[in-house]
């Protein structure tokens, strides 16, 4: 049955609507007649950044849930040789910990054999032998820091620069900051699998900035956006005039109440009328080669044993696909892209748990970052991989837990890496205590991070703000002086 024009703009419209696109308003023209400075402005037009840029587009693939830096990045032999041991108390004197019990933790030595990569000699545990092929295009930073210990805060802390609800993004930074350079796609776009982070939507949330500058969460099977579809029976010529008549009504409702959002919602609808064509495209990986399927792991079969926190269906699969449709959205100029992977929450069976995850992450990123290289593409995209705190060099003695044999969190020092973008490849940065406490030198905290990551996008992390209730916020906390770390850039 064909859908009345009523049912269109309560159905298609409103799905439209809730798709955080970009628009094509300053080439038609809409609005110019009536409002030229406000309204009419494309707020995706590429935009130039505070000073020349090194990195045109991001890739931010999140380990939601904290991997272990001790049993991937960090070697730490003294560790080995204090197994069992009780931590001095001068170090944990005043630290708050999720589960851990601290009158009878112990030192734990991780179980797996670190060997150096590449001319740099950095360290890698044998869990990712093919991301160790990648160390002289990595920057590795094992000293980072954050103020929060939970994860929902921490993943805030680590995507919004603060742990609190209904901050904008970094990736909607960016979008805010610089715009896009395809006027058919969204400029921040996001990709998960597993069983889904803690933190949720509120990681890609465009918070107080425009609608237009959130994250739009894009499916690698089926329609890559839900509600994207004409209704069944809906010719393309009538889903365009009633998409023009329902600018004509939001353009008039603009008028009246000067509502920047009501542009942002106009659009949303524009562009998402021209995705219907772009966005099944991005997402067919027919014209990919053989060969970069299987260098990707697209095919690899899913482990029989697997850990109970990562939700069902074959991740080897879908995490793969991802970093392969990420490739496909920097070549095709997305600014930014987010891939979320949950969990790697290892409170127990870190040992079991942590293969499967780290052969499942190993041969993607790997093929990402050489696939981006080999393309001529990293040296303008920033891969960063990293979670939102690490893990304790103690044991979880949590009780009822018969045996211990998982890692509690741990915000004093964790691993986080980065490859493009400008960064220094070939770098660890950073030097932490002989069992992984804490830092003994070059501590990064987050926004420190996030404000380097903006310098190489040409912005300077203190003049991107925006003006929400009397206050002209930004990425990085205003209550604290954050930092360009310039060790990290090459």
């Amino acid at each position: 049955m064909n859908p009345t024009r009523r049912e269109f703009f309560t159905t298609a419209a409103s799905g439209l609507g809730g798709v955080a696109l970009t628009s094509l308003l300053d080439q038609t023209g809409a609005f110019a007649a009536h409002d030229p400075v406000g309204a009419a402005a494309n707020p995706l037009a590429s935009k130039p950044g505070h000073f020349p840029a090194k990195a045109k587009s991001c890739i931010f693939i999140f380990l939601a849930g904290a991997p272990s830096q001790l049993d991937l990045f960090e070697h730490k032999p003294t560790l080995q040789k204090l197994d069992g041991q009780k931590m001095p108390e001068s170090l944990s004197e005043g630290v708050r910990f999720a589960f851990i019990q601290k009158d009878t933790a112990r030192l734990v030595a991780p179980k797996r054999k670190f060997t150096q990569h590449g001319k740099s000699g950095m360290w890698f545990s044998d869990l990712l032998p093919r991301i160790g092929t990648c160390a002289d295009d990595i920057c590795m930073i094992n000293t980072m820091q954050t103020d929060q210990f939970n994860h929902h805060p921490g993943q805030l802390m680590l995507q919004c620069g603060l742990p609190r609800f209904g901050l904008p993004a970094m990736g909607s930074w960016l979008s805010y900051g610089l715009g896009t350079e395809n006027q058919n796609l969204p400029s921040y776009v996001v990709l998960t699998s597993g069983r889904g982070s803690s933190g949720g939507t509120t990681l890609w949330n465009n918070g107080y900035l425009p609608s237009v500058h959130g994250g739009v969460l894009l499916r690698s099977q089926g329609p890559p956006i839900l509600d994207l579809e004409n209704p069944q029976g809906l010719p393309t010529s009538l889903q365009r005039k009633g998409l023009d008549v329902l600018r004509e009504l939001n353009q008039q409702h603009y008028q009246k109440m000067r509502d920047p959002e009501i542009a942002s919602r106009i659009a949303n609808y524009e562009l998402a009328f021209r995705m219907q064509t772009e966005a099944p495209e991005l997402t067919d990986l027919s014209s990919e080669t053989k060969q970069t399927l299987e260098d990707y792991g697209m095919n690899r079969p899913e482990p029989k044993e697997r850990p109970g926190n990562i939700g069902g269906g074959d991740q080897f699969s879908s995490f793969a696909t991802n970093c392969l449709l990420a490739r496909r959205m920097v070549e095709s100029g997305v600014r930014f892209v987010n891939i979320v992977f949950a969990s790697w929450d290892h409170h127990s069976m870190l040992d079991r748990d942590l293969k499967y995850n780290a052969t499942m992450i190993d041969q993607p990123i790997a093929a990402l970052i050489k696939d981006l290289k080999q393309r001529g593409l990293l040296d303008e995209t920033l891969v960063v991989c990293g979670g939102e705190f690490g893990r304790t060099p103690l044991g979880e003695n949590r009780p009822g837990f018969k045996e211990v044999t998982g890692r509690d969190h741990h915000p004093n020092a964790f691993s986080l890496f980065m490859a493009g973008g400008g960064v220094r490849g070939g770098y660890t940065h950073g030097e932490t205590d002989e069992i992984g406490w804490g830092p003994v030198r070059d501590p990064v905290h987050i926004n420190d991070l996030q404000a380097t990551m903006l310098h190489q996008f040409g912005i300077n992390h203190l003049k991107l703000t925006y003006p929400y209730q009397g206050v002209d916020f930004r990425l990085t906390n205003i209550t604290r002086e954050s930092h360009v770390i310039k060790a990290l850039i090459s």
